[in-house]
């Protein structure tokens, strides 16, 4: 008999969670900041959900959220015409970046000194963060809103998504796309797998795979609802996606095999996201929550415990005092 998932359930926020990401690991563990349209950002530790502090300074809903690799800086894309650089570690606003339309996306690049930006004004924007009053390099070419822009192959190249139904690969140095990818209908997400050099794609009830150079198709799976969101776990070994039917889906990378489904949240799932050691995906919803859910249910790691035979299945945990105050992330926002 399967194991049954039990999900952590992370609260804070008071309106819909539309984006996710997780840092790299760090000496202190991995992190995890969710956007959400209650315009206040949260960051997480990544293993168990606890609440590190919440961004405060957006004036409208927050669209986008990243982390850079060492989880010391945070950015935010907002419906209040900005992009907002963080300190990760303090909670404290760095920069606030101007635009002219509501943000939707922001990525740092791997050295975290550019961020680059879409949005609603269809212009992908690179900001360089140590000369942040120089005006950014702006690429124009997409004909409707930007959702979502990323650095790809070491920051040389630029993957964008829009609702004009293009995905486009750019060289940074080159107003031109080099490559366009084009689809019947409007692309849901896009995530770009750097080890392996795939472009994760959704579209309606499709998750495409193609290579992140060429933009050739590898395979394609098709899911029973419509999909807004899906991710790749870090050896290429599943893929989770979730939708419209408020459940969660789990797939064999290899075979394409549906190996598990199950209600996930009490609204459509918005984003999903593996974290980066592959332990465990957290998912965003319209119900308001992130949950964390295992890769391998019933292994103990985080707040989850293995129960073995004779042993009780219930351990009390003491949510705050499970945090590492040791962490440099010490609690510094307010709910």
């Amino acid at each position: 008999m399967a194991m049954r998932q039990t999900p952590l359930t992370c609260s804070g926020h008071t309106r819909p969670v539309v984006d996710l990401a997780f840092s790299g690991i760090t000496p202190f563990g991995y992190f995890l900041i969710s956007a959400c349209k209650d315009g206040k950002p949260m960051l997480r530790q990544g293993d168990t959900g606890d609440w590190i502090g919440t961004f405060l300074g957006h004036k409208g809903a927050v669209w986008g959220a990243t982390l850079n690799t060492d989880a010391t800086k945070a950015a935010t894309a907002a419906a209040d015409f900005t992009a907002k650089v963080w300190d990760a570690v303090s909670g404290a606003e760095v920069l606030t970046l101007a635009h002219k339309h509501i943000v939707k996306s922001v990525h740092f690049t791997k050295d975290s000194n550019c961020l680059l930006t879409g949005g609603n004004d269809k212009v992908i924007r690179i900001y360089d963060l140590n000369q942040p009053e120089e005006a950014p390099q702006e690429i124009p070419g997409h004909t409707a809103s930007i959702k979502r822009a990323l650095w790809c192959h070491d920051d040389k190249h630029i993957l964008s998504a829009s609702e004009d139904r293009t995905v486009r690969l750019w060289d940074r140095n080159i107003p031109e796309a080099v490559k366009t990818l084009s689809f019947d209908t409007s692309v849901s997400s896009m995530e770009y797998l750097a080890d392996g050099d795939v472009v994760l794609i959704t579209y309606g009830k499709t998750i495409a795979f193609y290579n992140a150079h060429s933009l050739e198709l590898i395979k394609t799976i098709v899911t029973p609802a419509n999909i807004h969101s899906a991710s790749l776990h870090p050896e290429k070994d599943f893929i989770v996606a979730g939708g419209d039917d408020f459940k969660l889906y789990k797939y064999d990378y290899g075979t394409s095999e549906e190996l598990e489904s199950y209600k996930g949240h009490f609204g459509p799932v918005h984003c999903v996201r593996f974290s980066p050691d592959g332990e465990l995906y957290a998912s965003g919803s319209e119900d308001g929550t992130l949950r964390l859910w295992q890769t391998a249910v019933g292994k103990t790691y985080g707040l989850w415990k293995c129960v073995l035979p004779g042993e009780s299945a219930y351990k009390k945990v003491d949510y705050w005092s499970s945090c590492d105050y040791t962490n440099k992330h010490k609690i510094w926002g307010h709910l």
